[in-house]
């Protein structure tokens, strides 16, 4: 297990645009070019620990999840995986768009919509559905990594049929900045964030591509392997 690959499809920013500029360098890592960047002068200085706080979501990269990170099924290949991602982005949909602020997720801070929006609801079930026949099984040790007594009765249900709790109805968007974060930082670090993140002025997000990752191994971080624009109705 430890040196089967793992796939994901995830929403990236187009490589160096403003906000993926933004998320990696935060980070401390670009899944496009697979570099180690050096963190923002000013968040070092205002969080001297920001490379501990940011070490959760630098191995997977900036991004939000559509399908979580699966094992490929018996009998599936990377390149049929590709093939795929190019028909789903090929099919015309809406394309969501999104007011973009930043705000917590249970312990940690995220890039999120500022309110609910159907169509990115759909877009993300349909992720999590259209490539169900790719994931393998989740075995027996990844099903208890992902604590199913601390689910609701849905999210266990959806982890045994999707592979992944939070879909469906469950699933929230979110590009996450931070990892989990003790109580007591809570707020402050979520002020120079949203300080940061202000200084862009996005008032609006497409969620307009999609991505495919591959990590190698359990000690490597995530990349990208390709990335597609997904086709406005």
């Amino acid at each position: 297990m430890t040196n089967t690959p793992r796939y994901a499809l995830y929403y990236a920013p187009a490589p160096r645009s403003e906000l993926g500029r933004f998320g990696a360098h935060l980070l401390g890592y670009d899944a496009f070019s697979h570099k180690t960047l050096r963190f923002p002068v000013d968040i070092e200085q205002a969080l001297p620990d920001w490379g501990e706080l940011a070490q959760d979501p630098r191995k997977y990269g900036f991004h939000a999840t559509l399908k979580a990170p699966f094992i490929l099924a018996d009998g599936k290949t990377e390149a049929e995986l590709l093939a795929a991602c190019a028909e789903f982005a090929a099919m015309p949909r809406p394309i969501p768009v999104i007011a973009p602020v930043v705000g917590a997720i249970g312990d940690f801070i995220a890039i999120v919509p500022s309110q609910p929006f159907a169509e990115l609801q759909a877009l993300a079930a349909d992720a999590v559905s259209r490539f169900d026949d790719f994931r393998a099984p989740l075995t027996t040790k990844d099903r208890a990594r992902r604590n199913p007594e601390r689910l609701t009765p849905r999210q266990r249900d959806y982890l045994d049929r999707w592979g992944y709790p939070y879909v469906m109805e469950e699933f929230r968007f979110h590009m996450t900045l931070t990892g989990r974060l003790p109580a007591q930082r809570h707020e402050a670090v979520l002020a120079i964030l949203r300080q940061r993140f202000a200084a862009l002025d996005m008032h609006s997000l497409a969620v307009d591509r999609l991505a495919l990752f591959r990590q190698s191994d359990s000690h490597s971080q995530f990349r990208i392997v390709r990335h597609y624009n997904l086709t406005q109705a």
